[in-house]
């Protein structure tokens, strides 16, 4: 479902009933064993969603594979532990954007859903991931870093123009080059300020006295406003029933009261991107009204996947398209926690095994060649700058109890043990960081300590 905050498209449900979904089959139904490429794509995602852990239930061993099966929609089901699925929720929104829960709420509501990998992609920002982080420590989830940007498709026909959400996924770590990146955010949250005061200023002129305090009150403090924050104002201030009636009437794309920011282009966003050790994915591509030529443009400058999966099944329309130019196909719920019949519940998306095997196989290289460089970066120079790249998702309180001397350690670890598998991390390039980083320091309570990479 595509959230309020986003390309709400009037036109989008008639788009989507004009391409023919895959039939649905009724859930629950038929169960049967894995084929030999879901059994091998099912070990390799395994493998790394327990990276960490010394023991995990779905061992390498014939007798953990032999008590999962897959349903008519090739998505794995354990026989032993009731309904439990391998989950991943790639599309996730908290409080520091559009979302209604906090980061830390919504990884505890992902655990209540059995969602085993969670990417937090709020709209512009990446401020909420590090107390995500935090929280999926609590309860056994690996969090993916991602960012929802807002960009707009500017062809050379002005009435062709709309805007394209692109999401980013990261490693660990983050972004190799993480300030370009954070510019080029800030750039955009500061145009949301200048969009949503524009739409406050345009619902005025149409006798909705609607007020900018009640909007940035309903954000929150150092929340760009968007859509779903003044439309929220809007139902409050009692001018409409309820959000999609906001939208329906005043504020969908070319509405009276829409207004535009200073949204980057859409192939420059996925240039940075994947220039920054990231995955780019088209977001929700119908919501778009002309998405062949912006799939086609984006992926001449590097788009990796689309969203073709939905709570309500895959849509066989943007699935032809994602063959077509030969893009991963992903999905996700686009959970802001609204609450309503109208959102999907976080983790509903039923992504089958071989796709989830797909989309680690194009971004695990990717990541691990990030996470190689930020390392480096920090091994050839060992400043307090490019060890914040380091723990930059991470709260150094967590290390607790912990002596200043596995602090080091098991930051290292984190990044490491974490995200990639032994065989990734034994090449020679992780071994000669390794030895540098074995002479290196960092700095705690003004403190210089040796990191133990042994």
């Amino acid at each position: 479902m595509v959230g309020l905050g986003d390309n709400n498209n009037p036109s989008c449900q008639n788009n989507i009933s004009s391409k023919a979904k895959d039939k649905k089959k009724k859930r629950g139904g038929s169960k049967r064993k894995m084929t030999a490429e879901q059994t091998s794509a099912f070990k390799s995602v395994t493998e790394w969603v327990y990276l960490d852990r010394h023991h995990h239930p779905n061992s390498s061993s014939t007798a953990g594979l032999s008590s999962w099966v897959v349903d008519d929609f090739g998505v794995q089901k354990s026989l032993g532990r009731g309904t439990e699925k391998m989950v991943f929720e790639l599309h996730s929104h908290s409080k520091h954007s559009d979302g209604f829960l906090s980061p830390s709420k919504l990884v505890e509501r992902a655990h209540g859903n059995g969602v085993k990998v969670l990417a937090l992609t709020d709209h512009d920002t990446m401020s909420g991931i590090t107390e995500a982080v935090e929280a999926a420590r609590r309860f056994g989830i690996k969090i993916i870093p991602g960012v929802e940007i807002s960009t707009i498709f500017s062809p050379r026909n002005p009435e062709m123009e709309e805007p394209v959400h692109i999401l980013a996924y990261y490693s660990s770590c983050g972004p190799t080059r993480y300030e370009e990146l954070d510019k080029l955010l800030a750039n955009i949250r500061e145009g949301r300020y200048v969009r949503a005061k524009d739409m406050v200023l345009k619902l005025n002129k149409l006798k909705l006295p609607l007020k900018w305090e009640h909007v940035t009150k309903i954000a929150g403090k150092g929340v760009a406003p968007g859509r779903l924050h003044v439309a929220r104002a809007m139902v409050e201030a009692g001018y409409v029933e309820n959000l999609k009636q906001a939208f329906a009437r005043y504020l969908y794309d070319g509405g009276p009261a829409y207004s535009t920011g200073s949204e980057p282009l859409a192939e420059e966003a996925v240039q940075l991107i994947c220039e920054t050790g990231g995955l780019a994915v088209l977001a929700h591509p119908w919501a778009l009204k002309n998405p062949i030529p912006i799939i086609r443009r984006l992926k001449d400058a590097g788009l990796h996947g689309m969203e073709v999966y939905r709570s309500d099944g895959r849509l066989a329309a943007y699935n032809d398209l994602a063959d077509t130019y030969n893009l991963l196909k992903l999905g996700g719920s686009d959970y802001h926690g609204r609450g309503g019949h109208g959102e999907s519940e976080l983790g509903s998306v039923n992504l089958p095994v071989v796709v989830l095997h797909d989309f680690l196989k194009v971004a695990r290289p990717i990541w691990c060649s990030a996470i190689k460089d930020i390392l480096e970066g920090y091994a050839k120079e060992p400043s307090d700058t490019n060890f914040a790249k380091i723990a930059r998702f991470t709260r150094m309180g967590s290390f607790k109890g912990s002596t200043p001397l596995s602090c080091g350690k098991d930051l290292i670890d984190r990044c490491l043990a974490s995200w990639l598998t032994a065989e990734e991390q034994q090449n020679d390039e992780f071994e000669a960081i390794r030895l540098k980083l074995s002479h290196a320091t960092i700095n705690l309570s003004g403190v210089q300590v040796p990191i133990e990479t042994k």
